[in-house]
């Protein structure tokens, strides 16, 4: 809160001079007293949404930060809930809590669901001009909402109820995740065939309509496509339905990182060197390129498996200075790891480099002719030139 309150950024998308400049002008403050949200017209919830060891939704933080405002919810407001979350939470959790005020939404207060929708790392597409979905608990609230959304610059999209928003933003994410699912599969069918997945990809998004182009790796990570889905799958439990193809694509993708593995098993054995008598650099453990948020990066389960099997292991990530891994089954001691140089040094002692997301500030050329056995999950050694014969690329025959 200080440094927000200096006027300094946190978050790389949101730049320090942005935030100075409202700070300044006396339009923002950061506060930890719930008590401030007495004196607001619109609050919004903006809170994490993840899954338990059982892969069951976590509301915690939702109920959480819904008791803190109920004791000072005041008639008029607005209350908007963002987090991403399964259909109903914003009527069956978040409106029970609100209304032991006495207040009653619709009535006294409005409430309605609003989520995010940003790409971290992008500029084409922000906050400003990526429409935004919006469901109100009323129309009227429904409409009050999309008032209070416009004026942040971009469109607005009205719907029926907080639940058909709340099913719009799982959409959105399932569907991302059951297409990488898809590419996941047929880069393992294209390792068996001798067949190089990414020049498919690319002679794939030729064509200029009824496709979509996505890329396989070594999992799927971030804050909503790793998550999100099993928010649906949970609910659908309720009305005895099984969303198999969630399933599908959940299992397809969670599977990698053993992949993975394999692979740097494959790497090692033409070097001769056993995988529990090797040193594994990662690179790469953000959950995408050229961001620096590691929630759920595959890079976390691939560490995990390496450190159970033996290996030493130490990663670079110019984004990421300090990991966190284990505390799970596959790993059971909670280790924090700290980013290491990309230097001569630290690359002669390593034995096989592992490129799990491809950051473009990294030199490949330099790890591929410096480690003896390289695996790389996101085609980021294919500009590379020279020998790439100790190369192993995911999704490439050999």
């Amino acid at each position: 809160m200080a440094q927000l309150n200096a006027g300094v950024s946190y978050i790389a998308d949101v730049p320090s001079e942005d935030v100075a400049q409202v700070v300044q002008a006396g339009a923002f403050t950061a506060t930890g007293d719930y008590d401030a949200l007495r004196d607001c017209d619109v609050i919004f919830i903006c809170v994490p949404t993840p899954f338990d060891a059982m892969r069951a939704p976590d509301l915690s933080y939702v109920v959480s930060a819904v008791e803190g405002i109920q004791p000072r919810l005041s008639k008029g407001q607005l209350v908007i809930l963002q987090s991403t979350t399964y259909p109903g939470t914003t009527q069956e959790i978040v409106q029970p809590i609100l209304e032991r005020s006495g207040l009653k939404a619709g009535v006294d207060f409005d409430l309605a669901f609003c989520p995010e929708r940003i790409d971290p790392g992008r500029t084409d597409w922000t906050v400003t001009n990526t429409p935004r979905v919006v469901g109100g608990v009323t129309p009227a609230g429904t409409q009050r909402a999309a008032v209070v959304l416009g004026a942040l610059g971009a469109p607005v999209h009205c719907v029926s109820s907080p639940r058909a928003a709340e099913m719009t933003k799982l959409l959105e994410n399932i569907f991302r995740s059951v297409n990488i699912a898809l590419v996941n599969e047929l880069a393992l069918l294209s390792e068996r065939m001798g067949i190089d997945i990414w020049e498919v990809i690319e002679a794939a998004k030729t064509k200029p309509f009824g496709f979509m182009p996505f890329t396989p790796g070594a999992g799927v990570g971030g804050h909503c496509i790793g998550v999100d889905p099993y928010y649906l799958s949970w609910k659908a439990r309720e009305y005895d339905f099984y969303t198999r193809f969630i399933e599908l694509a959940a299992e397809m993708n969670q599977s990698m990182p053993f992949h993975v593995l394999d692979l740097i098993e494959q790497a090692l054995d033409r070097v001769h060197i056993a995988l529990r008598d090797a040193t594994v650099m990662v690179l790469g453990v953000a959950f995408k390129r050229d961001v620096d948020d590691p929630r759920n990066s595959p890079a976390e389960r691939v560490i995990e498996l390496l450190l159970r099997r033996g290996a030493k292991v130490m990663y670079h990530d110019p984004y990421v200075p300090r990991f966190q891994v284990g505390g799970s089954v596959f790993h059971r001691e909670s280790v924090e790891l700290l980013s290491q140089p990309l230097s001569e040094s630290n690359l002669r002692r390593t034995h096989c480099a592992v490129i799990v997301t491809g950051h473009r500030a990294v030199d490949y050329g330099f790890v591929v002719r410096t480690v003896p056995a390289v695996v790389d999950c996101c085609n980021a050694t294919m500009a590379v030139d020279g020998d790439k014969r100790h190369v192993v690329r995911l999704g490439v025959g050999r």
